[in-house]
């Protein structure tokens, strides 16, 4: 008797859940994802500065599947962030849409049994933009006929899931996407080309379900 209380008691209290992040397992996370870039770009036109690109917080959604207790894939997908787009001395002067979906191929530390599974991912980014335009500020300044350039990159990423039993788990995880793009526009009528960093850094806050 005295066996089987100690084997409850230590079932109890150690860390551990049946059956957590393990072979053949299709995890769907959602949650809050932020996009907060690090732009960077040469002056525009010479003297108005760099361009800056404001954050932005929309659902998150990422579909993963574990090859193995340890080895993952995961494909981050979100409805569309809208970004401003400023000029130091001018302000916001155009906004942008963007989707990055991005495709990781992941390592999960730990065993199958743990209810903490830290892991880490590297993989590509693809961004798309679209619906760029410059608002009523770039028309004053002459500034017409906006477009950002598609961007494939490198995707580097670092989460922690927290299962809450077999089926339901609690993550944080942050992205880092290389995403490299030319803005193109006109000045005055003069066809303009500025290739931008935007690199930006995502925070995803999110409840996931196993399958």
């Amino acid at each position: 008797m005295k066996a089987a209380y100690w084997a409850l008691l230590a079932a109890a209290v150690l860390p551990t859940v049946a059956s957590a992040n393990q072979a053949g397992d299709v995890i769907v996370r959602a949650g809050t994802a932020t996009v907060r870039p690090t732009a960077n770009s040469p002056s525009v036109l010479g003297s108005l500065g760099s361009f800056d690109v404001s954050n932005n917080t929309q659902l998150g959604l990422t579909l993963g599947y574990m090859w193995t207790d340890n080895i993952g894939m995961e494909l981050l997908a979100a409805t569309p962030f809208k970004h401003k787009i400023g000029l130091n001395g001018i302000g916001d002067i155009a906004s942008v849409k963007q989707l990055p979906p991005s495709l990781m191929a992941q390592y999960y530390f730990g065993n199958k049994e743990d209810k903490l599974r830290p892991y880490l991912g590297l993989g590509v980014n693809y961004t798309t933009f679209y619906d760029a335009h410059f608002n009523q500020t770039g028309s004053d300044a002459n500034l017409t006929d906006l477009s950002l350039k598609h961007s494939w990159g490198l995707a580097t990423q670092a989460g922690l899931d927290y299962n809450l039993n077999k089926d339901w788990l609690l993550n944080a995880s942050v992205w880092w996407l290389d995403i490299n793009t030319t803005a193109r526009f006109k000045a005055d009528g003069e066809q303009q080309s500025v290739k931008t960093q935007i690199n930006p850094w995502v925070f995803m806050f999110s409840v996931g379900y196993k399958f």
